[in-house]
C-alpha cells in the first residue's frame, strides 16, 4: 500500500522538474501528510504540459458516491497472497474500478517521499521512505477519474497510485507491496496517448531497491489531521546505515520545508 505521501516542493520547481506549467486557478498547499480524501498534484494524460490539482482517492465515473480508491494493485485481483516473485499477468487492466482510466486516464504524481508501516502493524510502526541522493522530486504511476457529484454536480478529478510487489528493500521494513515509481525517461511515456498498453503494463515493476533508504517516524502521521515537518523527524536510524548518513542527518535537521535551501 501507498496511502500516506508527502509533496512541499515550490510549484516552481515542480513545473521546472516536471517541464509543465500550472493551471492559472491552481490552489497549492504543501503537505506532511497527503492521505486519502485530500488534495495534491498531478500532471494529467488529458494535459501532460500542466500541472493540476486532484483528490487522492480515486472515485470511478460510475460510482453513485466517492469511493477513495486510494491505490490500484498492478496485478489487479492475482498475486492475493503478495508474492514478491510474481511474474504474471497484471490484471489491473480488468478491474473495473481502472480498465478505463489504464488505458487512457494515466497521470504522473509528483512527490517528495512516501510513508509506509509495516506489514503486520501498519501506521503504527511508520517509516519514511525516499530516494537517494535528495533524488526529489519523483513521480509515481497513477491513474484518474472524473466523478460528477448526483447533488452538487460538482465535476471531481481523483487519483490513484498504482502499487505491484514488494521489492527487496520493501521487504526489509518489512511491507508486502511498493508504489510503483517510474524513472525520469519514463514519465512522458506513461502519460503519452500513444504508448501502447503492453508497454504500459510493463512498467508496472518494483523500482530498483537500490535507490530506496527510509527512517523511522512518529505514528502520529496515522491521524490524517496531522501536518507538520515534525512528522518527518527520525526516530532511529535509516534503514541503509553505512551509507547514507548524510542523508538522514540533512533530513532531520533540513527536513523537508518549502525554504529548504537543498531543493
Amino acid at each position: 500500500m501507498c496511502g500516506r505521501f508527502i509533496l512541499v516542493q515550490k510549484l516552481e520547481k515542480l513545473e521546472a522538474r516536471f517541464n509543465v506549467t500550472a493551471i492559472p486557478e491552481l490552489i497549492f498547499t504543501p503537505s506532511f501528510n497527503i492521505s486519502p480524501g485530500k488534495t495534491s498534484l498531478i500532471i494529467s494524460s488529458d494535459s501532460p504540459d500542466k500541472i493540476q490539482a486532484a483528490v487522492f482517492g480515486l472515485t470511478p465515473f460510475w460510482a453513485k458516491k466517492p469511493m477513495f480508491l486510494f491505490n490500484a494493485r498492478a496485478e489487479g485481483d492475482r498475486n492475493k497472497e503478495n508474492d514478491p516473485n510474481f511474474r504474471g499477468a497484471k490484471d489491473i487492466i480488468n478491474k473495473p474500478s481502472f480498465r478505463k482510466p489504464i488505458r487512457s486516464q494515466r497521470c504522473l504524481v509528483p512527490a517528495d517521499a512516501f510513508i509506509e508501516g509495516t506489514t503486520t502493524e501498519g501506521l503504527s510502526k511508520p517509516f519514511l521512505v525516499f530516494l537517494k541522493n535528495k533524488q526529489r522530486p519523483f513521480a509515481f504511476a497513477g491513474i484518474y477519474d472524473d466523478w460528477k457529484n448526483p447533488i452538487t454536480n460538482e465535476l471531481i478529478r481523483s487519483f490513484s497510485i498504482i502499487t505491484t510487489t514488494a521489492n527487496s528493500f520493501m521487504q526489509k521494513l518489512p511491507h508486502h507491496r511498493s508504489p510503483v515509481i517510474l524513472e525520469q525517461w519514463q514519465e512522458k511515456k506513461w502519460i503519452s496517448s500513444k504508448t501502447a498498453l503492453t508497454d504500459i503494463t510493463d512498467m508496472l515493476k518494483p523500482c530498483n531497491p537500490d535507490i530506496l533508504n527510509a527512517y523511522p517516524i512518529s505514528e502520529s502521521i496515522k491521524n490524517p489531521k496531522n501536518d507538520n515537518a515534525d512528522l518527518i523527524k527520525p526516530i532511529g536510524d535509516t534503514i541503509e546505515k553505512e551509507t547514507d548518513f548524510s542523508i538522514k542527518n540533512t533530513l532531520s535537521n533540513q527536513g523537508f520545508g518549502r525554504n529548504n535551501r537543498h531543493f
